[in-house]
């Protein structure tokens, strides 16, 4: 055989994975909320799309479920779609949007006509005697940082005092606590006596609010327990061992206090009226709501209806007009400059299609799993928790044809809100119990709210151990063990029936 280059032709199949179909995957792991700044991302970059404001109306639910419907995956795969065109748009809403509190003022003719009235409001579009609400204009709120800073300023005279205090309170989390080594690393910093940094740190644990810059819940308690003049050596023993007192083991705490139980019961009423976390009075800088994606309504006629938020949906529009006057407007001929503008406006005018395309289609892909998950779960949205049945991501996959992940991306990071509260989607898929008459399964969730619901109506001097759980849930038809009894107690975040005793018994005595 000799050896020496040659050509050969071989045939392969690969799964090519298009910049379209990316992105259109992508925005189906997206919640409204970051959809919007993905789109005003991409209004920045492409010069046909438009914005059109919040003002985008879904398809409904009946579309989105039709037998005849192209699978979404298909659709997605094949760059299809039903229509370039946007869907159906609230122009009441759009036009009578309020951006401001001045919009609340009807009109014109209401604003040339207003006056002001003896309070000094203005008068026009609202009832009579209302007006603007001038607190609304009021700057942010104090965070806990501009309150502590203003008090150090006030407090530390000495530049390098002031600074030291400026450094510390700069490491305060939101809760109010500082780090433990904080101390010794900023004294090698600043080239600073310990102490001195101790010091400063004592002056500032008893600003407002009083335990900030604590490094332990103990030491936030006592800056209080000082502050409130209550610093005395059984109070302090009593702080030195939090972990007895969780316990609820009072034998071994009256012995070290050195205390009887009614002095006991008064220190521990006392100690529940201190604050834990100070510094969450001025709220915490990372706070985020959580905007329901879809809403759940029952409908006139029975059954449920499922739809989009439209008031987080942004809209999206291709201006045709602008991409003629840019057409027109481009030099034409063979010349470099020419075919670079045809270029750019031919894959503004594909990517600006393909993305109302994809927004389309994720509309109608959440609609869909909505849909079904609420015909799955519909003894859940008519009696609560207790009806919540076993679902997997493979059973709505199946129902509406479409793969497991892309119903797994649909329901990643969004919520649903319905008559019954606000639940993330997730929430409904649960594994199952099996029922030990050969009935239905029941879900985990529901053996869980039923074991939470026994523990809720227990005799306060005689608590249900795990195995009392096990016989009760057993005889209302749960086929569960004591390990799986244990497991989910532990998951509600309750104790044993040993520590639930003791707490009822802190309960009674305080």
């Amino acid at each position: 055989m000799s050896l020496g280059p040659r050509l050969d032709l071989r045939q392969s199949q690969s799964l090519v994975m298009t910049v379209q179909l990316q992105q259109a995957i992508k925005l189906l792991a997206l919640t409204n909320v970051e959809l919007e700044a993905f789109i005003d991302a991409e209004i920045e970059k492409n010069p046909l799309l438009d914005g059109g404001g919040n003002d985008f109306t879904p398809a409904p639910a009946e579309q989105a479920t039709t037998q005849g419907e192209t699978a979404t995956d298909e659709l997605i795969a094949r760059g299809e779609a039903a229509t370039d065109a946007p869907l159906d748009v609230d122009y009441g809403a759009e036009t009578f949007h309020h951006d401001g509190p001045t919009d609340a003022i009807s009109d014109d003719r209401s604003r040339e006509s207003g006056s002001f009235d003896g309070a000094g409001a203005i008068g026009g579009g609202g009832e009579p005697g209302e007006g603007l609400d001038f607190d609304s204009f009021s700057g942010p709120s104090a965070t806990l940082r501009d309150v502590l800073d203003e008090q150090a300023a006030a407090a530390f005279h000495d530049p390098v005092d002031h600074g030291i205090a400026r450094f510390l309170i700069d490491q305060i989390d939101d809760a109010g606590y500082l780090g433990p080594d904080v101390v010794a690393d900023l004294a090698e910093r600043l080239d600073a006596a310990p102490e001195r940094v101790e010091t400063i740190l004592r002056f500032i644990q008893h600003f407002d609010p009083v335990g900030c810059g604590a490094r332990s819940l103990r030491e936030c308690l006592a800056a209080q327990a000082r502050e409130a003049d209550r610093a005395d050596p059984a109070m302090l023993a009593l702080l030195a061992r939090l972990d007895l007192l969780a316990r609820g083991d009072m034998a071994t705490l009256r012995r070290l206090c050195g205390v009887d139980q009614d002095d006991l019961t008064d220190m521990i009423r006392e100690l529940r009226a201190y604050n834990p976390k100070p510094g969450l009075r001025y709220g915490g800088s990372d706070a985020q709501s959580v905007i329901a994606d879809i809403f759940v309504h029952r409908a006139r006629g029975g059954g449920w209806t499922v739809e989009l938020n439209a008031a987080t949906l942004p809209r999206v529009l291709i201006d045709r007009s602008y991409h003629a006057t840019l057409a027109a407007a481009a030099p034409t001929g063979s010349t470099a400059a020419a075919k670079t503008a045809r270029a750019f406006l031919s894959d503004a005018l594909t990517n600006a299609t393909w993305l109302v395309r994809a927004l389309d289609q994720r509309s109608r892909t959440i609609v869909k799993v909505a849909t079904e998950l609420v015909k799955q779960q519909e003894a859940f949205f008519e009696a609560g928790v207790e009806h919540l049945k076993p679902l997997t991501l493979r059973v709505i996959a199946e129902a509406i044809e479409m793969h497991e992940s892309t119903v797994s991306r649909v329901t990643s990071n969004k919520y649903l809100q319905c008559e019954r509260g606000l639940f993330e989607l997730k929430y409904f898929f649960t594994s199952g119990i099996a029922s030990n008459d050969g009935g239905d399964a029941s879900s985990a969730l529901a053996v869980k709210d039923r074991i939470a619901r026994l523990i809720a109506v227990e005799p306060a001097a005689v608590p249900l151990s795990d195995d009392k759980l096990v016989d009760l849930l057993q005889a209302e038809g749960f086929d569960i063990a004591r390990r799986t009894v244990a497991k989910y107690r532990e998951a509600l975040g309750l104790g044993s029936s040993v520590a639930r005793r003791r707490a009822k018994l802190l309960e009674v005595a305080a």
